[in-house]
This record gives structure tokens, C-alpha cells and sequence, in this order.
């Protein structure tokens, strides 16, 4: 059935949404496909449109996405079901709105991207060929904070050259500490190893040459001023291509592969929460999946048994 050939009802609204709303038609063409759904729906239950009631909305939804539409799309399908109603219901035709109160599913979230050991060992290590060689030390210090400490990008340019009053967070090379300023305005520490204290020190070599007078910003750009999160996503892509990594790199996947690797290794999930600086440990648990993950790729490879599936 198409959207053309539904009652004049049904008609009416989606000529409100096209003319008097003037929706994008994309978005008319998706309410269609919805309204033409509901009408399908009602029909199959015998029940007229302006009885539907809330328990009817709640089965639709439910066996929509039994059928296997994503959540996404019954969430769509609602709102234009939603949309409907309260139109209707603004022309005295119905006493209540049936979808009010009902949610689509909830969708599944997906795993945050981590680069392999070998992969983030490797774009760490690398301190690029050609160009400045101030800013190629100063974005060799972000990787090793970004992968070493699992620094957010905020947190990493929030850094000052020295703990002060009005310093967010720094770097205490000799107690090998990072001191920052997380979500919620919480503070928390974290070691710093070997390799990002000595790309660090190097860079702070070359910081002088760049930083305007008075700057307290650990990483400032070429212009001499603090660097923003912007501009450290554009480096970091820039960089993973002359690294030759295969994917694109953002600093959050600098810090999601930096939480994945500790717990592959250490299997410590409340440590990995302290050094997160997570409130909550069950946003932590996400990592148990990455691990599980890396677990059934190594069992997959090796295990004679493995092929389950064709």
C-alpha cells in the first residue's frame, strides 16, 4: 500500500505536515510510510483509528520491532504516529493522544572503537616525517597523554605548564602524575609512564619558541595560544594518516584503547573506573565487552573448535 492510497483522514494530516508544517520531504515521505503502517495495523485489528488506545500502540510497537525494524526507525514510526493524534486532536476528532507515554525500544549501544596494542603502540611511537619540528614533538606529547593516561581531549587541553590557582590540570614529571579536572568539575590523578614524560620533556623544549608571553597552556598552536579540542581531533587525523594507521583517529578512541588494553590486561574494572574518572562504574562495564571481544577473536583464531558458524 502506498501513502497515495490511504484514507482521506490520513490524507489530510500528511497534506498539514507537506503544506501548513512544510517538512522536508524526506520527512513527509517517512510519516507516510509510518501513517501507512498504522493503517495496516488498525486494520488487522479491527479496530477504527480514533478507538486506538494506548495498549494497541504499545503491541504495534513491539511487534515492529519483533519484525526487525531497528529501534530507531519504530522510534520515527511513533512520533509520527504522535504527530497524528495531537493534529486530530486539535480538531476535536479524538478525546486523547494514544501514543503519549509509549517509548520505543531502547537501542543497542554500540562498542566505542579501540585501535589494537599494536596498532596504538604504534602511532604513539611515531613522531612524523617533515614539517615543523615543534609541532611534531608537541603532537607527539598529546599521543603518548592521550594513550598513556587516557586523558579526555578537555582534560588534555585544560593542562597548564604548572599547578597554580587558577590551573586546571598539570603535569608533576617529578612524581611521573597528571593532575586534571574530569566531568563534573571532579579532580582526579593518574601515573604517567616513561615514554609520555620524555615526549613531554622534549616538547617543552620546543613549547618556548611557540607560546605568546604569558601563556599557561601546556599545548599551545602555532599561533602561540592554547590549543583547542578542534584543532587536536584535525592534528590527530592528520597524523594517523602519515602513521599509515587503517582507520580514522579521534582522541576519545586514543582514550577508549587505552581503558581496553589496561583491563585486557590487568582485569581490574574498578581501577579502570578510578583511572577513567568514571562516576559510575557501570559506564566502565562497556570495556568488559571490548574485552570479551578480544577474547572471542583470539579463541576464533586458535581454538579447533571454533568455526561454529559457516
Amino acid at each position: 500500500m502506498k501513502p497515495d492510497a490511504l484514507p482521506p483522514a490520513l490524507q489530510r494530516y500528511l497534506a498539514h505536515v507537506r503544506t501548513e508544517r512544510r517538512l522536508a520531504a524526506r520527512s513527509v515521505v517517512m510519516i507516510g510510510d509510518a501513517l501507512v503502517r498504522l493503517h495496516l495495523l488498525a486494520e488487522a485489528a479491527e479496530v477504527s483509528l480514533a478507538a486506538v488506545q494506548p495498549h494497541h500502540v504499545r503491541g504495534w510497537a513491539a511487534r515492529l520491532h519483533a519484525q526487525g525494524l531497528a529501534p530507531r526507525t519504530v522510534a520515527i514510526h511513533l512520533s509520527a504516529w504522535r504527530g497524528l493524534y495531537r493534529f486530530w486532536g486539535q480538531q476535536g476528532e479524538v478525546a486523547q493522544n494514544p501514543v503519549d507515554g509509549v517509548r520505543a525500544p531502547k537501542a543497542a549501544k554500540p562498542l566505542p572503537k579501540a585501535l589494537s596494542v599494536e596498532q596504538a603502540v604504534a602511532v604513539a611511537a611515531f613522531e612524523g616525517g617533515g614539517g615543523d619540528a615543534r609541532l611534531r614533538a608537541r603532537d607527539h606529547a598529546i599521543v603518548e597523554l592521550l594513550y598513556g593516561c587516557g586523558l579526555r581531549v578537555g582534560e588534555l587541553v585544560g593542562l597548564d605548564i604548572a599547578a597554580g590557582p587558577g590551573a586546571a590540570g598539570w603535569v608533576d614529571a617529578a612524581d611521573a602524575t597528571a593532575h586534571v579536572l574530569g566531568k563534573g568539575s571532579r579532580r582526579r590523578s593518574v601515573p604517567v609512564g616513561a615514554p609520555a614524560l620524555a615526549a613531554l620533556a622534549a616538547w617543552q623544549v620546543q613549547r618556548a619558541a611557540l607560546a605568546a608571553p604569558l601563556e599557561t597552556a601546556l599545548f599551545v598552536s602555532r599561533q602561540g595560544a592554547r590549543l583547542s579540542a578542534s584543532q587536536v581531533r584535525s592534528r590527530l587525523a592528520a597524523l594517523a594518516l602519515q602513521a599509515g594507521l587503517p582507520t580514522r583517529l579521534h582522541p576519545h578512541m586514543l582514550r577508549h584503547s587505552y581503558a581496553s588494553h589496561l583491563l585486557q590486561s590487568s582485569g581490574d574494572l574498578r581501577a579502570v573506573q578510578e583511572l577513567l574518572g568514571h562516576a559510575s562504574i557501570a559506564t566502565t562495564q562497556v570495556y568488559t565487552r571490548l574485552d570479551f571481544q578480544h577474547l572471542a577473536k583470539a579463541y576464533d583464531a586458535a581454538h579447533p573448535r571454533a568455526r561454529r558458524r559457516s
